[in-house]
């Protein structure tokens, strides 16, 4: 515990009123060109082998019931437990309070989403080395002082950035990453036909395709769609997608994963939709923060996992396969995940499949290995290779012919083949009185009688 004796105030007595305004007090930011350099939209920060899987679950159709919620990562109480080393969180650190001038412990413990008495371990050392000092205190405790960069502070904050300009909530660590994936795969989702029937409700599909697309959705493994264009193949991946967002539950995604000293970011709000707003709300009071860094109603939950509906991602006719690795930003030295790790937990369509700049044989032979064994291996700048979950149901749609695509060997390894053909005369009926009904117009069958004359 940090006493106030350890980090004596540079402007006397370091006490200040007990007031909720004192403890409040507003960041004042930095006038810096460095700050200015490392705050441009062309360096980002994040503010902006493995166990086999579970065994898949039967596809049941009995009314569908609300999917078991997943295990929300606890709260850490170490540093150890946290994945995270003192001196990392001490440069972290550094970083945010070189970007946003002198800050409370309170609202440093906030942006780096850890209990404050870990962050606590990381300013005791920056006080012992010189790099920060303490402005004003309050009879709160350590985590009401405001801290301020030394000019040693600044020197080495400035180094820090030169080695990574990250900066937002620590990261966890690739292990706790890695289980908290395989505790959320799609296969561990309970499929009830009268469930996938909701997701397609509003969607007119031939009978039968539910049950097609039941055993594949519990497997958790790849699907092939393949039909004329314009049948609905899209449809199909969207639907599943529809599913799993309303009966899969919510799944926890970090806001960045370090592995082998480089830091990769994940969570993405253009592909997770959070809904953990509330909590997060919640956790911007001041006691909420003092009491141990996690919100009131959650105080066990690690609150750098951001809690999200499962992802569904699609891609076309532009997947390449440089956006299957990762996104290394050489000036910022830190890595953005790509999109099928993204969609871990959820749904990646590759629409219009054998249209790419790639080849399909290209691309098939990228992921032999993750379709097989629910691994891909991600390779850093270094060399080093990274191994990662690959779980996500993963859709292909295709128009053209499977079999001028790619050989029988490589359609051996996508588990489910769904043909959609043309829909007959009485699905196309009710497509179109669908429609009708969509854009409130009254409903011709004469109209169809014509389309078909």
């Amino acid at each position: 515990m940090i006493d106030g004796n350890e980090f004596e105030s540079s402007t006397g007595s370091g006490k200040v009123p007990h007031s909720r305004s004192a403890f409040l007090g507003n960041t004042q930011p930095v006038g810096d060109l460095y700050a200015d350099v490392f705050l441009t939209p062309e360096t980002p920060s994040s503010l902006e082998p493995l166990e086999d899987p579970g065994a898949t679950k039967p596809v049941s159709s009995e009314p569908s019931l609300s999917a078991e919620p997943v295990t929300a990562p606890p709260c850490p109480t170490t540093l150890e437990a946290a994945g995270i080393g003192l001196m990392p969180l001490a440069d972290l650190l550094l970083k945010h309070l070189y970007l946003q001038g002198n800050t409370l412990g309170v609202q440093l413990a906030r942006q780096v989403r850890l209990p404050f008495q870990l962050v606590e371990e990381a300013l005791r050392l920056l006080k012992a080395e010189k790099c920060l000092e303490v402005l004003s205190g309050d009879l709160i405790g350590p985590a009401s002082y405001r801290f301020n960069l030394t000019e040693i502070g600044r020197q080495r904050a400035q180094e820090c950035f030169q080695n990574c300009r990250y900066v937002g909530p620590a990261p966890v660590s690739l292990k706790a990453y890695v289980d908290q994936c395989r505790k959320q795969q799609v296969s561990l989702v309970s499929c009830r036909v009268e469930a996938l029937r909701t997701a397609f409700e509003d969607f007119v599909i031939r009978p039968g395709l539910l049950e097609e697309l039941g055993p594949a959705v519990c497997s958790g493994q790849s699907i092939f769609v393949h039909g004329p264009p314009g049948n609905g193949k899209t449809i199909i991946g969207k639907g599943l997608g529809q599913f799993l967002n309303e009966h899969g539950g919510e799944i926890y995604v970090p806001y960045a994963v370090e592995a082998e000293g480089s830091i990769i970011t994940i969570f993405d709000p253009t592909v997770h939709k959070a809904t953990d707003q509330e909590e997060l709300a919640g956790e911007q009071s001041p006691l909420s923060a003092l009491s141990g860094g996690a919100d009131g109603e959650h105080p066990n939950t690690d609150l750098r996992w951001r809690r999200v509906k499962r992802p569904v991602v699609i891609t076309g006719g532009e997947l390449t396969l440089e956006m299957l690795d990762l996104r290394y930003h050489k000036e910022s030295n830190f890595y953005n995940a790509p999109l099928h790790i993204k969609a871990n937990g959820g749904v990646f369509l590759i629409d219009d499949f054998g249209r790419q700049i790639v080849s399909p044989r290209e691309l098939l032979n990228r992921w032999i290995l993750p379709l097989e064994d629910r691994v891909d291996y991600l390779t850093l700048v270094t060399g080093k290779k990274l191994a990662v979950p690959f779980e996500q149901l993963i859709v292909f749609s295709t128009n053209l012919d499977p079999r001028e695509l790619v050989d029988e060997a490589f359609l051996r390894r996508i588990r489910h083949k769904i043909r959609i053909g043309p829909p007959s005369r009485e699905l196309y009926s009710e497509i179109f009185q669908l429609c009708c009904k969509q854009r409130k117009i009254p409903y011709d069958a004469g109209a169809v009688e014509y389309l078909f004359a």
